[in-house]
């Protein structure tokens, strides 16, 4: 049998800045694509925090198309520009994975696609059977 590969691109998240969709769906994987802390209307707060709470809100609306939830989240990328803000977006990462920890991957980079921008997120799930 031929698998099924869906791409969503999610009503209320910001339009791609590129040549990708928001999510796809391949069987029971998820992929979400990078999101960052810029809402909708294209405003970005200033704050690392909340720009990370915009981007966590923006990668569960993606995973959620997908037909994820936070516990089927395997794998996570954090992409930060200041990684010694790295302790300020724990809560926030604690408070929506649980007790169902995903690997994690979390690096500092130079620059983001809009140099207001502090941080993206990306993430891998598996959904059950």
């Amino acid at each position: 049998t031929e698998m099924t590969i869906e791409r969503f691109m999610v009503e209320g998240q910001l339009t791609p800045v590129s040549h990708y969709c928001h999510s796809v769906r391949a069987g029971n994987l998820v992929w979400v694509s990078g999101v960052v802390g810029m809402l909708a209307d294209g405003t970005i707060p200033e704050d690392t925090t909340a720009q990370f709470d915009i981007a966590m809100d923006a990668m569960d609306a993606c995973l959620r198309a997908a037909g994820g939830l936070p516990e089927h989240v395997v794998k996570v990328q954090v992409f930060m520009t200041d990684i010694s803000e790295r302790a300020a977006i724990n809560p926030r990462r604690i408070a929506y994975f649980g007790e169902h920890l995903p690997a994690s991957t979390l690096v500092e980079v130079s620059a983001l696609v809009d140099p207001r921008m502090k941080v993206e997120i990306e993430c891998q799930a598996v959904l059950p059977d």
